[in-house]
């Protein structure tokens, strides 16, 4: 063995080692190779490796090469990349076993898989020709002249080589040739029809048949598809020939209704792409005239292939004109020239465009038609025909029309000319804006919105921001603000922020989709993926699908703003729209907030560039620059931000500069901003709405007080009064509000300074924030300035002009009174006695007069109207798209709506609001608002309320917002008047009724609501009047006169009702129990809504995914329980006895939706008798003798009467999707195995298990009884008269399934089913086994055969009794003992059809 070379070793003695291996011959352990050189043509397969192996010993002897077959002999590049290999290499896998015929034998399919049934022709009489003999050696040279004389036009050379042309010349001069042996004479040359002039189509797709004798026989002698162009020599064009004649004999001897018949087969089977080649191998454009007519047969055939056309073919009849020959030389309005450089060859395809336009079509279809729009967006009309100069006729599949379809404008979007780019951006956001304004929403069908979404109308936007032309940049800004930005939206929520809560929004996020958890089921809970992982792996198709603002973010949108903000510095109307598409960000989420605050230099770029300290006036009123100059809609930015929450708040007033940009812009008066005067208005109220978000946090109050004698100066000084027709009217009017909503979060604050204060001395479980550093005594002053602004406006309510101004303030100074008062009252400088006597010069002199003024009645009057729970939209924006929601319809805002000018929501919330706080401090000037609540306007509004079923969601979740506020100071302010008025007293079940129906829809942000109306509200006995004047005892007389037909429970009723209502504070603990995991939200919900502003989180509410409580809330103890022990293997109490504390809550459940059912069934309207039946079977499956309680027992029959009156039984539909439940079945299932259990034949158990059994319900709830539970049959003895659903139910209509009837006849013949252990399923077997043996409805074969073998066995049972029931059965009858009449003898028309399938003795013997 040789020994392997140490680096010890010597030069010599590497030499010796290296003679000792040449020696012994041992082959080397590398490979000498050359690389072939690829660009000098070197082979680099197997030859190239055998000649490699052959000039390996001359290389070895040349030189000593050493190669390692590990690493690689060039030098890697400094940039990685993937090294190049051939794309079919790696898939030739060889192993060395491998034969390679054999694999070629075995893969290759022969052409016989393709092609079958090949049948030679007989050749053996086709002469062969031989070439023609020349004298020239060689073949002729061509020459360009010779092949242009040859008849090769200019069209047909294009772009062809002089060999291809050569060979073109060739194939024309044989079919010339082909033309005057087939006709005898010169081939006709083609002529072009004139326009107008009509063809009738032809009867077969592949051919054409004129009649012969013509001379233009001779062209469409022929098939169009089979040429014979790939035979060789004349034997082609004979063979085509012979074909082509065998078609047309097929097709004469075919009738009219085979052809079409054959046609619609072909059609049906053919791929589109070979149908469209057919009929393009039609002549277009006519046919030749025909010179002689056309014989009867064949007329009445054209005619009949005409009308094929016309079925199958109906876009082309519409457009079947004749083109216009093309173009000639004699046409042009310039003569070409020789000289002239590529002007010398005439091109008729691209010379089309000079003609005129084709006529219009006249369509008198009614079918849809593609939308096409103007550049200003708006819709065309399809029969509108309008001049060219416009512009709006282009080179398109329909020239003819003007316009251009959104799939046109998407392709102009990708052309490389950015003046066609920027029209087509621009087009599309006029699209946008006018189809934001629903102007399309008559005349077009389905959403523009989501068809352009679906495009890919986002990616392209933002791919175009990308783009370095300015003018480009700026039409893709503009589509995307029209995009999201929804400007009614903005205009409400602006108009909505001085109301009651009116700062609190919704983020405009869209409805979250359920994901699929199949990837994680089986995981463990470490090794699952988090919601952030998941959505990290989606792409930004994926994500902006579902959100079109996350996926905007999630495509890097905001650091691109802020690069055109800061580097391109666009024009005005650019810059505003960025703005405005920040404000929608920013509303989307706190998140998105969030991520544009932290977006590097954004917002530096909006607070230095456009809401600057210090300014120059502007040259123009209309700038060309906005950078420099304080823009309102920057400022409302920041106001957005703010609202987010309250370190966000914070980080804008401290380390972004808003506290100064505050300071700035209301220290001045709106005149001296040196600006124009709308936006001065319009920038010093955003500021003032920027400083009341931030007093909304307990922040910026330092500034109150540097600030106090400016902000008293302005409530003083601001007009009572406007002149008509003022145009700065509603900015006047928002400023003076935004400043009545500063200066009431700035006394929501100083009234908590006292509490925080005294915190600080007291050791507290939860830290506290510091104490704000305005007190009350810095805000006692502003009330007397204020109240007399309210006074004046009541005086100047009987002015003409000034009542709409008045209307639109009286709100703010209500609301700011309320505030006063409510703080004041906690303060520890609070003189009662003053208090009062002030309370009460208020009422007289102002709310008194205020509430009986006609003005305010008629207000009150629209209440109704403009209810968005009493008036639901009957369909949905219909623009709007999932992923990108809004909060308004954008079809125009109606006065009378939530938020129009005649709404009479924002003074009633108000007034509300005032009265519920001066009834809570003076109860002694309760009653004088009595009148008030007795309206009859608000009484009908009322009863509207209570009958109303809302939908939550975002689209409805603003309006809902503010009118769950009017109900609940409604109701409240109604409980305060129950003991001080009498007449207040008699309406309160009314307010309860309207308190009780509100719960199951309060949104979410109104935790605290839901708190308070369950405690002092809901299980208030003083406002369940039924209660306490004989409400028991209407409740017995009316289960009497239910019970007249029979009676099943023999439990009264009225003793129940008088229980429960005596247990109503134990149900109020039981509820508000199991709204405990609610605790944190509702404390949070609490500081919103009570202004407990230092503890505030974020003015933008929670997420609207649904209400706080779901519709069947009465039911909560009870599913909670099921969820906990009832769940098979899912729960955490697997015990059979239950605790009492669970016995006494199912109790308490039972006992509050007893109260419900019989006296306020309209609470439950939005339960499903279906959903309530499941919720009571659940207290079957959560123990095994949970049901056996008497209290359970007693309270689940009444509820059960209750469920099966006639009108709600008739309601009761098992097969529609039940929430909580994949399906009733498995309900069911569940419910029969513990009824088999543990139910002892217990019969309001069996009266459960029976309901779902009726004849109305799926077979599938009775299969599972007959079929897997057989068992039970013995202990279901439910009585029939105890049968609370009648019998009829179950007997009627007679059963088709011929499962479930075999499986009667087969549990009452083997004894399982008896009349003594289920006398109900007795008597509805034996029902529908006598319809259907003594059926004789015509019947497949299977059934008639099954129902002649029951017949049969029937007569043969040796059971007597059961014959004679099965046999005799009539009707079921309750009264009698077996519960069904029977005959004596057997009809006559059942003893013929015994006699039928028995034969004559036993039925002659059956008669006697």
């Amino acid at each position: 063995m040789l020994k392997r070379p140490s680096s010890s070793d010597s030069e010599a003695d590497l030499l010796r080692a290296q003679e000792c291996f040449l020696a012994a011959g041992v082959p080397s352990a590398v490979r000498v190779l050359r690389r072939p050189e690829k660009r000098r043509g070197e082979p680099s397969g197997c030859a190239g490796e055998e000649k490699a192996e052959e000039e390996e010993e001359v290389m070895v002897s040349c030189r000593d090469v050493v190669t390692i077959t590990e690493h690689s002999e060039q030098i890697p590049s400094l940039t990685p990349g993937p090294s190049k290999k051939s794309c079919f290499r790696a898939e030739q896998v060889c192993f060395v076993d491998e034969d390679p015929e054999a694999e070629l034998e075995r893969k290759d399919t022969h052409v016989t898989a393709v092609l079958s049934r090949i049948i030679e022709h007989d050749t053996s009489a086709v002469p062969v020709s031989f070439p023609a003999f020349t004298g020239a050696a060689f073949p002729k040279v061509f020459h360009r002249s010779e092949v242009e004389d040859q008849g090769i036009t200019v069209a047909q050379k294009c772009r062809k080589s002089i060999f291809a042309q050569k060979i073109a010349a060739q194939k024309i001069a044989a079919q010339r040739a082909r033309g005057k042996g087939l006709t005898g004479g010169d081939p006709v040359q083609p002529t072009l029809v004139p326009q107008g002039t009509s063809c009738a189509p032809l009867a077969s797709m592949e051919t054409a048949s004129l009649p012969s004798g013509s001379e233009e026989h001779a062209v469409s002698e022929t098939s169009r598809l089979v040429t014979g162009l790939g035979l060789s020599g004349h034997n082609g064009s004979l063979e085509a020939k012979k074909i082509h004649e065998e078609n047309e004999a097929k097709l004469h001897g075919m009738s009219q209704s085979e052809i079409l018949e054959e046609q619609r087969r072909l059609l049906s089977q053919l791929e589109p792409r070979l149908v469209d080649f057919v009929k393009s191998r039609k002549p277009h454009g006519g046919c030749q005239p025909s010179a002689a007519p056309l014989p009867a047969k064949e007329e009445q055939q054209h005619c009949f292939s005409e009308h094929i056309s016309q079925e199958v073919e109906m876009e082309d009849v519409e457009a079947n004109v004749a083109p216009a020959p093309p173009i000639t030389e004699d046409e042009l309005p310039v003569k070409p020239e020789k000289g002239w450089l590529h002007m010398d060859k005439l091109e008729p395809e691209k010379l089309e465009w000079m003609r005129d336009l084709p006529a219009s079509r006249k369509r008198s279809t009614k079918k849809a038609m593609q939308a096409r729009f103007n550049f200003d967006g708006v819709l065309i009309s399809p029969t509108e025909d309008l001049p060219t100069h416009l512009g709006l006729h282009h080179h398109g599949d329909e020239p003819e029309l003007a316009g251009y379809s959104l799939q046109e404008l998407f392709l102009l979007s990708r052309s490389q000319v950015t003046q066609q780019r920027c029209l087509a951006l621009t087009t599309l956001g006029h699209i946008l804006t006018k189809a934001r304004a629903s102007d399309f929403a008559s005349s077009v069908r389905g959403s523009v919105f989501a068809t352009l979404l679906d495009a890919g109308l986002l990616f392209l936007l933002r791919f175009s921001l990308d783009d370095k032309y300015e003018g480009l940049m700026a039409a893709a800004v503009q589509a995307l603000r029209a995009l999201l930005v929804t400007v009614d939206d903005e205009e409400c929520l602006d108009n909505t922020f001085s109301w009651f809560l009116g700062m609190a929004t919704f983020p405009l996020l869209p409805f979250a989709q359920e994901e699929d958890k199949e990837d994680d089921e089986g995981l463990e809970d470490a090794l699952k993926e988090t919601a952030k992982e998941k959505e990290e792996k989606k792409s930004d198709h994926d994500v902006a699908r579902n959100d079109v603002i996350k996926g905007l973010l999630r495509m890097k949108l905001l650091p691109r703003l802020r690069y055109i903000l800061e580097v391109l510095r666009p024009p005005p109307r650019t810059v505003l729209d960025i703005l405005e598409i920040l404000i929608r960000i920013a509303r989307h989420s706190p998140t998105s907030a969030i991520q544009v605050l932290d977006c590097p230099r954004l917002m530096n770029t909006v607070m230095s560039e456009f809401l600057p300290c210090s300014w120059s006036p502007p040259v123009s009123p209309t700038p060309d620059r906005l950078h420099g100059f304080p823009v309102a809609a920057a400022m409302k930015l920041v106001r957005i931000l703010a609202t987010a929450g309250r370190h966000t708040c914070a980080r804008l007033l401290n380390s972004l500069g808003a506290r100064e940009r505050i300071s700035c812009f209301v220290a001045q008066e709106p005149q001296d901003l040196l600006l124009e005067p709308g936006e001065a208005l319009r920038i010093s109220t955003e500021a003032l709405r920027l400083w009341a978000v931030a007093a909304g946090y307990g922040q910026a109050c330092d500034l109150y007080r540097d600030l106090y004698p400016i902000l008293v100066q302005t409530l003083q000084s601001h007009p009572m009064r406007w002149p008509p027709g003022h145009v700065l009217r509603p900015l006047e009017l928002q400023r003076v509000q935004a400043l009545h909503t500063l200066l009431t979060n700035v006394t929501h604050t100083a009234g908590c300074h006292q509490e925080l204060q005294a915190s600080l001395t007291s050791p507290q479980e939860t830290e506290c924030p510091p104490p704000p550093s305005v007190e009350w005594g810095h805000v006692t002053g502003l009330q007397p300035p204020l109240l007399a602004s309210l006074k004046a406006c009541v005086k100047l309510l009987d002015e003409p002009g000034q009542k709409e101004n008045i209307l639109s303030l009286l709100p703010s100074h209500l609301l700011y009174l309320g505030a006063f008062y409510s703080q004041l009252s906690a303060q520890s400088s609070f003189q009662p006695v003053d208090c009062l006597q002030e309370l009460e010069v208020l009422t007289s002199e102002v709310l008194i007069p205020l509430l009986s003024h006609q003005a305010i009645c008629d207000l009150i009057g629209n209440l109704k109207s403009c209810s968005a729970l009493c008036n639901p939209l009957s369909c949905s924006d219909p623009e709007m798209v999932p992923s990108l929601p809004s909060l308004t319809w954008s079809g125009g805002k109606p006065a009378l709506s939530l938020s129009g000018s005649n709404s009479p929501f924002p003074f009633l919330i108000a007034l509300c609001y005032l009265l519920e706080v001066l009834s809570s401090i003076h109860k002694g000037i309760a009653h004088k608002f009595s009148h008030l609540l007795l309206s009859s306007a608000l009484m009908m509004y009322l009863q509207a309320c209570c009958q109303a079923m809302p939908t939550v969601s975002l689209f409805s979740a603003w309006p809902l917002w503010h009118e769950q506020h009017l109900l609940y100071l409604l109701v409240k302010l109604a409980l305060r008047l129950v003991p001080v008025s009498s007449e207040v007293e008699k309406q309160i079940s009314l307010y309860h009724r309207v308190a009780a129906t509100m719960v199951p829809w309060l949104l979410p942000g109104s935790e605290y609501l839901a708190r308070d109306l369950l405690s002092t509200v809901i299980f208030n006995l003083d406002l369940i009047t039924e209660g306490r004047c004989g409400g028991p005892e209407a409740a017995d007389l009316s289960e009497l006169q239910l019970q007249e037909g029979g009676s099943f429970g023999h439990f009264p009723v009225g003793p129940l009702m008088r229980d429960a209502c005596a247990q109503l504070p134990s149900i109020r603990g039981c509820y508000l129990t199991h709204l405990a995991s609610l605790e944190p939200t509702i404390l949070y919900s609490r500081d919103r809504h009570l202004m407990r502003t230092p503890w505030v989180r974020s003015w933008m509410l929670p997420e609207v995914q649904g209400p706080i409580l779901p519709s069947d809330w009465p039911f909560l103890p009870i599913i909670s329980l099921y969820e906990r022990v009832g769940i098979p293997g899912g729960g955490d109490m697997q015990v059979e006895a239950l605790p009492q504390a669970s016995v006494k809550s199912v109790v308490h459940s039972l006992q509050w939706l007893l109260i419900l059912e019989r006296w306020r069934d309209g609470v439950l309207q939005a339960v499903t008798p279906a959903a309530k039946l499941a919720r009571l079977s659940c207290l079957f499956l959560c123990s095994s003798d949970l049901f056996l309680e008497r209290p359970v027992q007693q309270l689940t029959w009444a509820l059960l009467r209750s469920l099966c009156v006639p009108a709600r039984l008739a309601a009761l539909d098992l097969g529609v999707p039940l929430p909580g439940l994949a399906s009733f079945h498995d309900l069911y299932a569940s419910l029969l195995s513990q009824f088999e259990a543990v139910s002892f034949g217990d019969h309001l158990f069996c009266c459960f298990v029976l309901l779902p059994l009726q004849q109305r319900f799926s077979v599938s709830l009775r299969l599972a009884l007959f079929g897997e539970h057989v068992g039970l049959l013995r202990s279901l003895g439910l009585p029939l008269q105890q049968l609370p659903v009648p019998l009829e139910q179950f007997t009627y209509p007679p059963e088709d399934s011929l499962t479930l009837l075999r499986l009667y006849f087969q549990v009452l013949v083997t004894g399982a089913l008896r009349c003594a252990w289920c006398p109900v399923l007795y008597v509805v077997a034996l029902a529908h086994l006598n319809a259907f043996i003594f059926s004789q409805d015509v019947v497949s074969q299977e059934v008639d055969a099954a129902r002649r073998s029951m017949l049969r066995k029937t007569y043969y049972l040796t059971d007597e009794v059961l014959k004679d029931h099965l046999l005799l059965f009539k009707v079921p009858h309750l009264q009698k003992e077996l519960g069904f009449d029977a005959y004596e003898h057997l009809p006559p028309i059942r003893a013929r059809r015994l006699e039928s399938v028995v034969g004559m003795e036993e039925g002659e013997s059956l008669k006697t």
